[in-house]
This record gives structure tokens, C-alpha cells and sequence, in this order.
């Protein structure tokens, strides 16, 4: 008899709409969500929460540690570009920008990340996106230069 693996992987992903553009509208999200929910599901991991604001979507997984972050969040990104532009919910192409934060807690701090998730809209009535974004990066002390960080409206 062999020994499992046993993992506890708990993820927040963060990225934007290319251009920072409000795009994601309200009468859209419940659809692409639960798109989305179904892209983490096939893959095998486990969404826990999703919401975001029209130009970014910040998403907390499960994550098993058979399949890396980066495919996880290339897939997320290319099919969800793919659901949106079949369903012409936008003129023209939509298209995520490229990259993406990932930021890791422990079981203990789930409850507060997923408030803080679901809490996206009364969060961002105070805190643009970019000074949430920059903060994150602050926090948990991720080295980045401005110019490789997603391009802000200002």
C-alpha cells in the first residue's frame, strides 16, 4: 500500500480586463462566474469564491497541487475569453491582460479573504483598483517594477 498526497492550497487570483476597461457588465458576471466556476471544476480544483468589479475578477481556488497555477489561470483566462466573445456581450474582441496576482493563505484566514471577495463592490466604493492591486504586492513583499504591473487608468 502506497501513501496519498494530502495538500491544503488555498490561492486568491487577481487579473484585469486588457486596458483596465469596464467591460464586465453587471447583467454578465452571474454567467461568466459560473463559466468560470465550471473551467476550475474541470480542471480538477475546487473554486471557492469568485466576484470582482467590471475590470477585474479575483477568484480563491483549492488548489491541488497535480496541476500548476500558471495552466490553471491560462485556461481560466482563454476560455472565459472564449465564452465572452461567442456570446458578443461586448463590441470588438475581449481579451484579459496578460498576468495575473496569486496570493496564498492558510485555512485559518479563509473566512476574511472570502468576505473581502464577495465584498468587492462596497470595497472598491473607497480603494481604486490599482492602489488594492499595489497593496497586495506590498503586503505580502512580491518585488515588482511598475512598468511590468497591469496598465492602470488613471
Amino acid at each position: 500500500m502506497m501513501a496519498n498526497t494530502y495538500s491544503q492550497i488555498y490561492i486568491q487570483t487577481v487579473f484585469a480586463v486588457e486596458g483596465r476597461l469596464s467591460l464586465i457588465r453587471p447583467e454578465f458576471k452571474e454567467d461568466l462566474y459560473k463559466y468560470i466556476t465550471g473551467i476550475v471544476k474541470n480542471q480538477g480544483q475546487k473554486l471557492i469564491s469568485i466576484n470582482g468589479m467590471s475590470d477585474h475578477v479575483h477568484i480563491l481556488i483549492g488548489l491541488r497541487p497535480a496541476l500548476a497555477l500558471a495552466d490553471l489561470v491560462r485556461e481560466i483566462k482563454a476560455d472565459s475569453t472564449n465564452f465572452i466573445n461567442k456570446n458578443k456581450w461586448i463590441r470588438g474582441r475581449f481579451n484579459w491582460q496578460e498576468g495575473y496576482g496569486a496570493f496564498s493563505y492558510g485555512h485559518s484566514q479563509l473566512d476574511t479573504i472570502i468576505r473581502y471577495i464577495q465584498g468587492q463592490e462596497k470595497h472598491h466604493r473607497r480603494r481604486s483598483f490599482k492602489d488594492e492591486y499595489l497593496a497586495w504586492l506590498k503586503k505580502y513583499e512580491i518585488p515588482f517594477e511598475d512598468k511590468y504591473v497591469f496598465k492602470f487608468i488613471e
